[in-house]
């Protein structure tokens, strides 16, 4: 059983970091497209911060290192 959850969690570790990379990689480009007033711009902006504080909770409680983003930084608010 705690193998399965381990596996469970890895998955879903992996999946926020990809969401959290994909939103800000497409933030960086409506922000460069000048398109930050958008609805599209501020529906990512909020998407960010919840996985955000999704990690930050994981952090918290010592389930994942600081310096597990992609661009080896831990996403801050």
């Amino acid at each position: 059983m705690d193998e399965k959850r381990l596996k469970a969690f890895e998955g879903m570790l992996a999946d926020i970091l990809k969401q959290y990379d994909d939103t800000t990689e497409k933030m960086a480009k409506l922000k460069a497209e000048g398109k930050e007033k958008t609805v599209t711009y501020r529906q990512l902006f909020a998407n960010k911060l919840q996985l955000q504080a999704i990690l930050s909770y994981y952090q918290t409680y010592g389930l994942v290192e600081e310096k597990c983003h992609k661009n080896n930084r831990y996403p801050s608010a």
